[in-house]
């Protein structure tokens, strides 16, 4: 299975974005991330659980972003 990486919708700030791939999630346990501007680029396969910990961080402001 590919990952299907997509950008969030809040990311309307002229392309200084991280693409994710929630789709891999199940299956594999991880997570991909990477830079929107090099898509050819590097991935870094973040396990699901701190994928999931670290959204749920940043939507009770807990990491100084958002």
């Amino acid at each position: 299975m590919e990952p299907q990486f997509f950008k969030s919708s809040y990311s309307n700030n002229g392309g200084d974005c991280v693409e994710v791939a929630i789709n891999l999630a199940g299956t594999h346990g991880t997570v991909p991330v990477r830079d929107s501007k090099t898509s050819a680029g590097p991935v870094l396969n973040v396990p699901a659980d701190a994928f999931a910990s670290f959204v749920a961080g940043v939507k009770r402001g807990q990491l100084g972003v958002g």
